[in-house]
């Protein structure tokens, strides 16, 4: 398949990989799209995996609804369970990174049944991230969420300054350019600035955690009960140990917290890595 549709929106689907292999779903963040899996992909392939990567709400060209509260976290939970239904694929293994990985989360609360897997890169579970907001320096690490809340102006001056942000961070330079040029087409840069302004209508997101959290994971929200892989990058500007260490509180299935000697951009850093964890999850 190349297209998913849901309420009237059309979404960029990349499908590749033996016809017959499990299904892994790849989500990526913010500002990627899919070809942010591009090292990663042929490896799973390799081991006789099919991969589905959407290019998510906001970042298809005929899926960048107007509006913040057209992307709150049901909606991008939804797109995903589409995706699923008109693949035809009754359980998955799913793989987000960055917002992706938010989705990943979201989608294995809710939607448990139709996973066989869980691997989140960089996101640590989102009630982890609130608890850090209040008990570590998360909420330094984060002061970009806030101004990304902004109207207008971030697009203004992210569409000057995104390439060196992008750089700053690590990200390898072709990629650099591949995403400053997609956010430079109509509709792209608020369509992604859009799902951390849904944050500000409380429609859920990175910390959408319940505030009722007690600390020791027992209230509010429901656990992971399937099978999951976190990896994180333990030089990663914007998510912090402390979150990442205590997304373990939150899932009850078995788990695996793989931390990694880099940054951010792990699907674009570390393929090699991240491929083997989703195998070896997948196994």
């Amino acid at each position: 398949m190349d297209r998913c549709t849901r309420d009237g929106l059309s979404f960029d689907v990349c499908d590749e990989g033996p016809a017959d292999g499990e299904v892994v779903v790849l989500l990526h963040g913010w500002p990627q799209d899919h070809t942010a899996w591009d090292r990663v992909v042929p490896l799973l392939h390799a081991a006789g995996l099919r991969t589905l990567a959407p290019d998510q709400r906001g970042y298809s060209p005929e899926a960048r609804p107007q509006g913040a509260a057209a992307y709150g976290m049901g909606d991008l939970v939804g797109d995903v369970l589409a995706l699923l239904d008109q693949a035809g694929v009754e359980r998955a293994h799913l793989v987000g990174h960055d917002w992706g990985g938010s989705v990943a989360w979201a989608f294995a609360e809710r939607h448990p049944d139709r996973l066989r897997s869980l691997t989140v890169l960089s996101t640590p579970h989102h009630r982890a991230m609130a608890w850090a907001f209040r008990h570590g320096d998360q909420a330094v690490r984060s002061w970009y969420m806030a101004s990304f809340q902004l109207p207008v102006l971030p697009e203004l001056v992210l569409r000057q300054t995104l390439p060196l942000v992008l750089r700053r961070s690590g990200l390898p330079e072709e990629d650099v350019k591949r995403y400053a040029a997609r956010f430079r087409e109509p509709g792209a840069a608020t369509g992604g600035l859009n799902w951390y302004r849904a944050l500000r209508l409380g429609r859920g997101g990175r910390d959408g955690a319940d505030r009722r959290d007690a600390g020791d994971g027992s209230s509010g929200g429901r656990r992971i009960t399937v099978p999951t892989t976190y990896v994180w990058g333990t030089s990663d500007p914007a998510l912090g140990r402390a979150a990442a260490e205590r997304t373990a509180r939150y899932v009850s299935a078995d788990y695996r917290f793989a931390e990694v000697a880099a940054g951010h951009w792990l699907p674009e850093t570390c393929p090699e890595r991240v491929a083997q964890e989703i195998i070896e999850r997948a196994g």
